[in-house]
């Protein structure tokens, strides 16, 4: 079963220089499904367009033309459907350094959707607060709970964003470029509590990245966006092991995994996979 929608997502801004105005098409005419248990990834350059359709999920901007509908039923403006659509779509942001704000307590953070959602009361708060902590791996859970975000490293701080994106119960996770602001070390530790989580709730989730290695590691189908069109989308070995267009072998190119994993370049070659002569594998190569 869909649980949401997107399908001839547009989004146009006006640009205004002295007296002259322009208009730039961030997002042309975008199409797919999340569906519960899967992950879509979005692959593009900065200024692809990826985030715009992000916030535009999450409802934090507005789109020119298109629908985005959730179990079939539009997106309600206002009122007790909006709040509704809020419980279920929630997002984790790119840098955890600015997604908290550094006068609150870990717990602060955390108690606050569970009682805008009413996910908690005053008297049980606390407890799922803790329940919350542990589940993304910040344990034991008392001792994160009144320190403040700049007491913790970017790898726990990132968990405590993800676990108050957990907290409203959402059946659809937005992680826009999640790892990006991490340190290597770190990074896969995070994806690795992303998918578990998913695994657990059975969320639908839109990774969105620039990195071509994780998303085919961490998605089901990816959708290469480049100047706001999507100009490939299909399963994900197959987007990276057979790539149609030319910009999604530019980034194939671009990739550290392809030139330097012999894995990678033994299962192109024996798939047949066209590749750049510079990275085609080697007669001995295993």
């Amino acid at each position: 079963m869909t649980a949401l929608s997107v399908r001839e997502l547009t989004k146009t801004y006006t640009l205004r220089s002295g007296l002259k105005f322009s208009t730039l098409q961030a997002v042309k005419g975008v199409d797919f499904d999340l569906t519960p248990g899967r992950t879509v990834a979005l692959v593009g350059q900065s200024g692809s367009g990826k985030s715009t359709i992000a916030k535009l999920i999450a409802q934090l901007e507005r789109p020119t033309s298109g629908t985005i509908t959730l179990d079939g039923a539009p997106i309600g403006r206002r009122g007790a459907a909006l709040a509704r659509y809020r419980d279920e779509v929630q997002m984790v942001f790119q840098d955890p350094f600015a997604s908290l704000n550094p006068y609150h307590s870990i717990g602060h953070h955390i108690e606050r959707p569970l009682l805008l959602h009413g996910k908690a009361t005053r008297s049980t708060v606390r407890e799922k607060v803790l329940e919350l902590l542990s589940r993304v791996n910040l344990t034991p859970a008392e001792d994160y709970v009144d320190r403040k975000p700049h007491e913790l490293s970017g790898g726990q701080r990132q968990r405590v964003a993800i676990a108050r994106a957990l907290a409203p119960g959402p059946s659809i996770l937005i992680a826009d470029e999640p790892v990006s602001m991490l340190d290597v070390s770190v990074r896969l530790g995070v994806l690795n509590l992303l998918a578990r989580l998913q695994r657990e709730e059975n969320l639908a989730m839109l990774y969105i990245t620039h990195d071509l290695a994780t998303a085919r590691h961490f998605s089901d189908e990816i959708l290469v966006m480049y100047r706001g069109d999507v100009v490939e989308q299909g399963p994900a070995d197959d987007v990276i092991l057979r790539p149609q267009a030319e910009f999604t072998r530019q980034l194939l190119v671009a990739a550290p995994e392809p030139g330097t994993n012999p894995r990678f370049l033994a299962e192109a070659k024996r798939r047949g996979v066209p590749m750049p002569d510079h990275l085609a594998p080697s007669e001995d190569t295993p």
